[in-house]
């Protein structure tokens, strides 16, 4: 009998899912994917797509696999006859996973949630993988100055980035940026600019895709070493040979409360608290009490995330608008980010509310997240949303766009109002990257 299978996703790990746990079996079929709402706003379907392409499904699939949306879970259950559906994405709560788990039940399906056995491929070469409880903690801080450290020593890293698979699917089975035009030629959104600009600017080359197992053995093909920099709070798609996971006292407790971030962190080496200059001492507290009540054999890390910009007096006094990380905010539960750590740390007059002065889709981003504390979210999966947030910035008339969103938007939007970009990193207290690359050494092929 062939178990027929959906899987729930966001055009991401449900991809990675599927190819590396169903494609080419004789025993499973998988009859569809749903999208999740709200993982990639402005989209009913996954990164805009409604089928995963034949030429990626393979034999078996001569016309490929219907993406649906989420709400229609229930009734294609039925109209399938799904034996398993299969919970792949990232960032959710507990209560939420079971509620899809509930709702699965009750149409008379089998529930599944994929483990590392499936999900981590094997490299070629030593991976050092940096994930989180939550997205927004700071990964890509992390993770450029472990790459930052391993070039100093003459070791050649590869950064691969989880999915973010917008535009022809097939096109972007493997994808290398390696400069910024790569990024234009490729037409890449905001939301790709801010996981790739800053390891470009290093000197990094970036590796992402949709097809996994290529992705990572190209990649392993010009490094010495991977750098696996997760994507939201996923699993890697990769087996480290060492584990950081990061936390953070501004959301203290999240680090228990989502999937898969708790997963990741009771398999973490290292659980790296940041942001400890922004929080207070008892949610610091309240963390590492939750590490150590999970993961005892963890080795808990601190550290700052310190921010800057390029003209603080340009800041001083003036009327901003805040443009924060599009993620962090929306499905990261974030209300503010590090442009309006910089707004405080640099004397703002006033940090002006989008909110009266939004437009189209950003209007309904703002109405669907009233979280948001006088910031606006980055979005930018396609040129209306991109018009939207020029719109909004210019009837906002501000002094000036103070940019807490990880890329350049400078580069992105077409505004006549000045854009000074907020840039941050991670800086460790009480230890060093070069001693935690020491203490692995022979795992990672390093000489100290």
């Amino acid at each position: 009998m062939t178990e027929r299978v959906l899987i729930m996703g966001a055009a991401g790990r449900d991809f990675h899912d599927f190819n590396t746990a169903y494609r080419g079996r004789d025993d499973a079929r998988v009859v569809a994917f749903t999208a999740a709402p709200g993982q990639n706003l402005g989209e009913t379907t996954a990164g805009g797509h409604d089928r995963y392409p034949p030429a990626l499904a393979g034999e078996g699939y001569p016309e490929g696999i219907p993406i649906h949306p989420e709400s229609e879970l229930e009734e294609l259950i039925r109209e399938e006859n799904v034996d398993t559906v299969v919970f792949s994405y990232s960032d959710v709560s507990h209560e939420d996973v079971m509620h899809a788990g509930s709702r699965t039940i009750a149409a008379g399906a089998d529930f599944e949630i994929r483990g590392p056995d499936t999900a981590m491929l094997e490299a070629s070469v030593p991976v050092i993988a940096v994930d989180a409880v939550r997205t927004g903690c700071g990964k890509s801080q992390v993770s450029r100055a472990l790459a930052d450290e391993l070039q100093s020593r003459g070791v050649e890293p590869a950064v691969v980035r989880e999915p973010m698979p917008y535009g022809d699917l097939v096109e972007g089975r493997v994808r290398r940026f390696e400069t910024m035009a790569d990024l234009d030629e490729a037409g890449v959104t905001i939301e790709e600019r801010e996981e790739y600009e800053q390891h470009i600017e290093r000197g990094h080359v970036v590796y992402a895709g949709v097809d996994y197992a290529d992705v990572i053995e190209r990649a392993a093909a010009e490094a010495d070493v991977l750098l696996w920099d997760g994507g939201n709070n996923e699993l890697p798609f990769v087996e480290p040979d060492v584990h950081v996971v990061l936390c953070d006292p501004l959301r203290a407790g999240a680090e228990t409360r989502y999937h898969p971030g708790e997963a990741n962190l009771r398999m973490a080496d290292y659980a790296l608290v940041n942001k400890e200059n922004s929080a207070d001492e008892a949610a610091i507290e309240q963390v590492v009490e939750n590490v150590e009540s999970v993961n005892p054999a963890a080795e808990v890390l601190h550290a700052d995330s310190v921010v800057s910009v390029a003209d603080p007096d340009a800041v001083d006094g003036a009327e901003v608008l805040v443009v924060e990380d599009g993620p962090t905010l929306t499905h990261g539960d974030a209300s503010t980010g590090a442009g309006t750590v910089a707004a405080e740390q640099f004397g703002a007059a006033e940090r002006l509310d989008p909110e009266p002065h939004a437009v189209g889709t950003v209007a309904d981003t703002l109405a669907n997240y009233p979280h948001l504390d006088r910031v606006l979210p980055a979005m930018g999966y396609s040129e209306a949303q991109i018009a939207d947030l020029e719109a909004t910035i210019e009837n906002a008339d501000p002094d000036l766009v103070l940019a807490g969103t990880p890329h350049d938007l400078g580069r992105v939007v077409d505004v006549d109002v000045p854009v000074v970009r907020v840039r941050y990193r991670v800086d460790p207290t009480g230890w060093r990257f070069a001693d935690l690359l020491d203490d692995h050494a022979d795992a990672l092929g390093l000489s100290t």
